[in-house]
């Protein structure tokens, strides 16, 4: 009997291939004996995919999916229809984003723009998931195509369903590529036009040994290249190095309508999500403190400038990374600051004493007033 999708429609080609070796992975127990067999799966696997994706690809046209990102940070809000994103959106923002207790209320992408803290978050409300969005069901790549451009991507679920609807919602994003909260794999990868594979992986590491490398790049078609891993990843993760184009971002989970459940059951959903945020979009309950707990996740920080010779202005601060330094305040305000800086004088957390003369790669902490001598 043929397989069928789940429309019960045959599959062929490469539909039929992936899910057939799908079920082989599925099927074979993973150890010391398979792992090789199971690496040239795997890499077989995403080479199949992809080859799936740009046969079926229509790109992300129209339906305002044009957005381009604006103001300091831009956030999506991403969720099953009616759990309340549109609401949460207007709790949010100033944002006027139809709200309707019925589902695809919202049809387009809608932003708002949350003031937070001196900063300007562009918040985009997505179209509602659908299981299977990352194969295109319910114009998911389209949606998915949008999230990719993310600072911090919010997993909107309702307290009812919470559980069910987060692990969904993550796998479609996994599906699509996406690696929530996670770094990028630490290898590198020089191909060459001749010379073989040359492969040098940590000494202690279990997960992954030069073989398996070796057979991943061949299944891929490099047979020549110069590589380097530097932590001991896994085969999934070596194959995401590999393919390169995988979207790493952090993730909030908020649960939404916790009005609808009682406080057993909202202690429950605390345990289960930590670090979640439990919020009443409706009636308006958790949203200040969601609005903190999104700051704290995006990690951002505050910088006051100071103009020689003047008071700093407290007013608007310039917004940065937890990571910054002098050199990035330099380049945010001077296009052609390379140079020229010679000093910044700094008032804050991060200075041993008020008015420390610091160089460029001095990092910076939030509230920090910083003049710069160029």
């Amino acid at each position: 009997m043929a397989e069928t999708d789940k429309k019960n429609q045959p599959l062929e080609g490469v539909d039929l291939e992936i899910k057939e070796i799908e079920e082989e992975i599925a099927n074979t127990k993973y150890n010391k004996h398979t792992q090789f067999h199971i690496g040239k799966l795997k890499a077989k696997l995403a080479s199949l995919k992809e080859k799936q994706e740009k046969s079926k690809s229509g790109g992300a046209h129209g339906y305002g999916y044009g957005l381009k990102k604006t103001g300091d940070a831009t956030i999506l809000m991403v969720g099953f229809p009616s759990v309340g994103k549109s609401t949460l959106l207007n709790a949010l923002t100033k944002a006027t984003s139809k709200v309707g207790a019925y589902d695809f209320t919202t049809i387009d992408v809608v932003p708002g723009t949350l003031e937070y803290n001196g900063a300007h978050i562009q918040v985009l409300d997505l179209p509602g998931l659908i299981e299977g969005a990352s194969s295109g069901a319910g114009r998911g790549k389209e949606v998915l195509a949008v999230a990719r451009n993310a600072d911090l991507v919010l997993l909107v679920a309702t307290a009812q369903k919470a559980e069910k609807e987060v692990e969904i919602i993550k796998n479609e994003l996994y599906n699509a590529n996406f690696r929530l909260d996670l770094k990028p794999p630490d290898i590198k990868i020089n191909k060459k036009s001749i010379g073989g594979l040359s492969v040098s992986v940590p000494t202690k590491a279990k997960k992954i040994n030069s073989r398996l490398v070796q057979e991943i790049l061949r299944e891929f078609g490099t047979h020549n290249a110069d590589v380097i891993v530097r932590e001991d990843v896994d085969i999934d993760r070596f194959i995401d190095g590999v393919k390169g184009n995988r979207v790493y971002v952090p993730s909030l989970v908020i649960v939404n309508k916790i009005d609808f459940v009682g406080p057993e059951r909202q202690v429950e959903l605390q345990k289960t999500f930590s670090g979640s945020a439990l919020v009443s979009a409706h009636l308006g309950n958790g949203i200040e403190n969601l609005k903190s707990v999104i700051w704290n996740r995006l990690g951002l920080i505050r910088i006051y400038l100071k103009r020689i010779g003047k008071d700093p202005d407290m007013e608007e601060p310039l917004i940065l990374s937890k990571s910054s330094t002098v050199a990035d305040v330099a380049r945010k305000i001077h296009r052609n600051w390379e140079g020229g800086l010679k000093y910044a004088r700094i008032w804050g957390a991060s200075a041993k004493f008020e008015g420390q003369s610091l160089g460029a790669d001095h990092k910076l902490k939030d509230k920090d007033i910083v003049e710069l001598h160029l």
